[in-house]
């Protein structure tokens, strides 16, 4: 039987590190890092050495252990980052030092991954491809505005062309316009131009890889005070897809005794139709952070949104009871080190760090997905590789992308619906492929004409697909311009809503939108923490980085017009009823006359 004083040496030899961030003693803190101990070791509470010093304040602990590498990334029993720690702590210092730290790792990262990128795009046979974004969401009145796109593709060597039309969501307004992105590169050089079709005007940026990433230093990525006042002010968001239980079930068609799998034509190709069921949307906010007014405010404003989402929060916070007299402000149960280390050890609700206020918020998403055996391309080699490059910047794609990663049924996914955020959907159809080698429009997509097996034998194998080089070339007569490309930032679902608010003022005699609880159910459970989440927090849609001041809507304003809104349906609805009633009369009177 082992002793306190054998338990006490036991996680100090097991864990040095640890132990000196709790000691905060960050000079022994550095010795034990040079002496080759595993920087990125985790207790038994599920915390690395830099998550235990950020949890407990340590300052500077978590700079020594910053300097020497410590994974920043790394996310803790709970999955949450380092970043989303620092900023729980309140302090301004702490949340710098690991946002700077994190958004240097990020582009030297997205840098060094470029050169491998390229190598699997070029390796891949030249393709032309139409991807058709059609937008959809349960909820009343946003499902109204929802646009839809397409998104041409055109590949031939390390070169890539993109095209759209809809670039973003600014000031209560979707942005519209024509817009083409091309790239064009090699192992150590990149050349990547913004087409502005509509002025005629070229945006190149041209940079050398190797070059990029020696200027990425650590100082270039000081983050402004803006930046972290921000982070400090609104809550911690966490979202992503719960996949862990995820199944592909084949749709049935037919009635009763006759049903049988379901497939369907798309684009000319035969797809067998399959349901997508147990994913699951989940975000969890947090706001111990905040100051009361911020989260009264905050509160206030989540009671509409849940009004108008018909869900109510799962609101979890700390025992207040629990606080001790020894405690300090990380600590506010006192947690002795051989308590905390010792994992036989049940601390119950009690933990370190300052006590957790969260809210769960889960949307189960039903979808669905049509697979190709015919399909003349290649998921994993030729169209992962450019939904991977474009997710970069795109946080469409990056969701796209998180999607197409998971073990998909045999075949090629023709056609997919999957859930862009709790309020929106993304149904991506891949069609016209090869269809187009130059920028001349596809007119139709004849579908596919069934042929004999003798015929299929006689037919000749298809051409080699080539794309016209004169794709990859900037019109003549269009203006060049130096570097000033938009880079797209994240946006919320809740800016969403209040535009459809607006909208639906504005068009207030227009058809009214209708719930769909099938496909928008939410549920008031507290939802299994997978090991990996998918999702970047608070990615939405994609919008220009424009010098225009944001939108001058309030929180309190969207609150009296989503009440206004209400009020004017009501109205209406009545008005409509009263004029039914009113026509049944004229009728009536008409038909006595008559006899």
């Amino acid at each position: 039987m082992s002793t306190a004083n054998d338990v006490s040496e036991d996680f100090r030899v097991k864990f040095p590190l640890h132990v000196a961030v709790w000691d905060n003693d960050y000079r022994r803190l550095e010795e034990q890092i040079r002496l080759q101990n595993d920087i990125d070791n985790v207790d038994p509470r599920g915390r690395t050495a830099l998550h235990l010093a950020v949890s407990l304040g340590h300052l500077e602990s978590v700079r020594v252990l910053l300097r020497h590498g410590a994974a920043v990334t790394k996310e803790n029993a709970n999955n949450w980052t380092v970043l989303q720690e620092a900023v729980s702590t309140g302090d301004p210092e702490m949340v710098q030092l690991v946002l700077q730290r994190r958004d240097y790792l990020k582009a030297s990262t997205a840098l060094g991954g470029v050169p491998e990128l390229l190598s699997k795009i070029r390796k891949s046979p030249d393709f032309y491809m139409e991807m058709k974004w059609e937008f959809t969401s349960w909820i009343p009145l946003l499902s109204r505005v929802c646009p839809s796109d397409v998104c041409r593709i055109w590949k031939s060597g390390a070169c890539l062309r993109v095209d759209a039309t809809l670039l973003g969501f600014e000031n209560m307004t979707w942005i519209r316009g024509r817009r083409s992105y091309i790239f064009r590169g090699d192992d150590s050089c990149a050349e990547l131009m913004e087409i502005n079709h509509d002025d005629q005007v070229v945006d190149v940026e041209r940079f050398n890889i190797s070059q990029e990433m020696e200027d990425v230093t650590l100082e270039s990525m000081q983050p402004p005070e803006q930046e972290v006042a921000k982070r400090l002010t609104t809550p911690i968001v966490n979202t992503y897809l719960d996949t862990k239980d995820i199944a592909f079930e084949r749709s049935k068609s037919g009635i009763w005794g006759w049903r049988s799998d379901k497939t369907e034509a798309v684009n000319g190709f035969e797809a067998k139709v399959f349901t997508v069921n147990n994913v699951n949307v989940v975000i969890r906010t947090r706001t111990e952070h905040l100051t009361d007014e911020e989260k009264a405010r905050i509160k206030s404003e989540r009671n509409v949104l849940e009004s108008l989402l018909g869900t109510v929060e799962q609101h979890i916070s700390a025992q207040g009871d629990l606080t001790l007299e020894y405690a300090t402000a990380t600590n506010p149960t006192a947690i002795l080190p051989e308590e905390y280390f010792n994992p036989e050890f049940d601390l119950g609700n009690r933990d370190i760090g300052r006590p957790i206020e969260l809210s769960i918020r889960t949307q189960k998403f039903k979808g669905t997905l049509w697979m190709s055996e015919e399909h003349p391309l290649s998921l994993v080699e030729q169209v992962t590789p450019i939904i991977d490059l474009m997710a970069r910047t795109s946080s469409h794609f990056a969701r796209l992308r998180d999607f197409v990663t998971l073990k998909f049924p045999p075949g090629f996914p023709v056609k997919i619906e999957i859930p862009l955020f709790h309020v929106l959907n993304a149904k991506i159809t891949f069609g016209n492929v090869n269809k187009c080698s130059t920028e001349e429009e596809v007119t139709t997509t004849p579908a596919a004409t069934p042929t004999s097996a003798g015929e299929e034998e006689a037919a000749a194998e298809p051409p080699l697909f080539r794309v016209c080089s004169s794709v990859f070339e900037v019109p003549a007569n269009y203006h060049r311009r130096g570097v000033s490309r938009h880079m797209p930032v994240s946006n919320n679902d809740e800016e969403l809503l209040q535009y459809a608010i607006h909208q639906s003022l504005l068009e207030s005699h227009g058809q009214q939108g209708i719930w769909d609880v099938a496909d928008g159910d939410f549920v008031d459970v507290m939802p299994s923490i997978p090991n990996d989440r998918s999702v970047p927090e608070g990615m939405l849609v994609d919008i220009a980085n424009s010098s225009s001041p944001p939108s001058s809507s309030s929180p309190d304003s969207d609150l009296h017009l989503a009440l206004e809104l209400s009020t004017q349906a009501q109205q209406e609805e009545e008005r409509m009823r009263k004029q039914e009633e009113e026509e049944l009369q004229r009728i009536l009177q008409l038909s006595l006359t008559d006899k």
